[in-house]
């Protein structure tokens, strides 16, 4: 039974591990990176057509985090600091 029951603690602290890791691996906070364009925005002298890209990225950006999935927001978020000069 003492076999047993160590098998058992030992398979559920490395299921525990394991998945902290997974966890701990993945994509940044889409609010973090929003408030990063943001903030590059109000800084940004950008001409009227990449204004109007980096406007557009940061709403399909929004409307992906709000949907909770922050690997597609952030992706747009980055291509907007891209074009902000970040």
């Amino acid at each position: 039974m003492k076999k047993y029951a160590l098998s058992l603690c030992l398979l559920v602290l490395s299921t525990s591990l394991v998945t902290s890791q997974s966890f701990a691996a993945g994509p940044a906070p889409c609010e973090d990176m929003l408030k990063d364009v943001r903030a590059a925005k109000a800084t940004a002298k950008l001409n009227e057509a990449d204004k109007a890209q980096v406007d557009q990225l940061e709403a399909k950006g929004v409307e992906r985090c709000n949907a909770d999935d922050d690997k597609r927001a952030d992706e747009f978020f980055a291509q907007a600091l891209k074009l902000l000069g970040k």
